[in-house]
């Protein structure tokens, strides 16, 4: 998103009464000036067939240069609230006094709203969590349609991602996904942790199934691309998963680890629509998150690890889509593929050295001790200061609070 107005909050937005300090609110200012477009030159003949003259070239001075304005907002914080941007935490959303108390006690950077209770979602009251932190919180919930819906209740049904390739046109998607994300936004949510780019067959009540667009990976990138973009317009920021693909994985890691297959065979089909829709050029370049999956894979991940814990995943998604935007973990604290393994704070640990920017946890989670692991990890080195600062530094861009340069 390089020295661009977010693409979903704009450069301004709603903030609680915790305050950013006066140095940040001024780079925040900064980092709204445009980026002017230097002058084409035309080779368009006039009628009279005299060739039109060149326009002159802007000079390198007169063309305003990008500024980070998210360097400025780290240095703001401590090392911890650092490491607490890269925390999103489950909130009881019965409890809405009690999802304002962990925030104001962790900072961390976001919540995530599971279960179907939605006493949080009505009458404004999720103001109270961002009146809680100090930095504008994301506030997120999976809403993918069919049997991962959250307001359904409140805002009605709507399909599942099959149903809706099967009957409908992407740009109906489209429409239906900026309709929703403006409910959700109405809510005081955020974050989406959609659309599901996975490329499956699987029956429908599997653990992706009807969730997948379609087994063919042009039409789930088609789809996908659709509900991406159209939840952008709507005003929320979207997450695509699951990294590197779960689609043709060997079961559900929600109920214990989880194989693909080699990276060389997702390569052709699973991992199409990350191809296509993100990095430099592509369509949702600097729009969109991305979650890696806990799915162990043949050729890339080692030692037993899942993808979400592999420094080797990161990689591939940095290094050979170019993703430079949000990479988030599924869940860490209620999916056996992880929790057979690790405890939480050791599993918080390895998500962010491993890459992650942001570990996930849907359950009700005390912050502190996954804080205070991660403290002592960049004490030790496993988290280094320079990759927490990256990290933090895109979390903050992706909730439109600073562009980086």
């Amino acid at each position: 998103m390089r020295g661009r107005t977010h693409p979903v909050t704009g450069t301004g937005r709603r903030r609680g009464a915790g305050l950013l300090t006066a140095a940040v609110v001024g780079a925040l200012v900064a980092g709204t000036v445009a980026v002017a477009a230097p002058a084409l030159t035309t080779h368009r003949t006039p009628a009279d067939g005299a060739p039109a003259p060149a326009q002159p070239q802007a000079s390198p001075a007169s063309v305003e240069q990008p500024v980070d304005t998210c360097a400025p907002m780290v240095a703001a914080l401590s090392p911890r609230d650092r490491l607490a941007q890269r925390l999103m935490v489950g909130v009881d959303a019965s409890d809405p006094a009690g999802a304002a108390q962990i925030v104001r006690d962790s900072q961390v950077g976001g919540v995530f709203l599971g279960g179907n209770a939605t006493a949080l979602l009505r009458n404004d009251r999720m103001q109270a969590l961002q009146d809680a932190s100090r930095t504008p919180l994301a506030v997120a919930v999976d809403e993918e349609g069919g049997r991962v819906q959250r307001i359904d209740e409140l805002d009605g049904d709507i399909p599942s991602a099959r149903q809706m390739a099967a009957s409908r046109t992407p740009e109906q998607v489209r429409e239906i996904a900026r309709e929703r994300a403006g409910q959700l936004r109405a809510r005081g949510v955020t974050w989406n942790l959609a659309p599901s780019v996975d490329v499956s067959d699987q029956p429908r009540a599997s653990v992706i199934g009807d969730r997948s667009f379609s087994d063919d990976p042009e039409t789930a990138t088609r789809y996908a691309r659709a509900w991406a973009e159209g939840q952008q317009a709507g005003g929320v920021y979207g997450v695509l998963k699951h990294f590197p693909g779960h689609g043709s994985g060997s079961g559900d890691s929600h109920q214990g680890s989880v194989s693909t297959p080699p990276l060389a065979e997702l390569q052709q089909r699973d991992l199409a629509p990350y191809a296509a829709l993100v990095g430099p050029g592509r369509p949702l370049d600097g729009r969109i998150g991305v979650m890696l999956g806990h799915l162990e894979v043949p050729g890339l991940t080692a030692d037993g690890n899942p993808a979400s814990i592999d420094p080797a995943a990161y990689r591939l998604l940095r290094e050979q889509y170019r993703f430079d935007g949000v990479v988030m973990t599924d869940d860490l604290g209620a999916m056996k593929a992880i929790t057979d393994r690790y405890g939480l704070a050791e599993a918080t640990v390895r998500a962010l050295s491993a890459g992650s920017d942001i570990a996930l946890f849907s359950n009700v989670t005390a912050a502190g001790p996954l804080l205070d692991s991660a403290e002592r990890a960049l004490g030790d080195g496993r988290i280094t200061p320079e990759a927490n600062d990256a990290a933090a530094a895109r979390v903050l861009e992706s909730k439109g609070l600073c562009s980086r340069a």
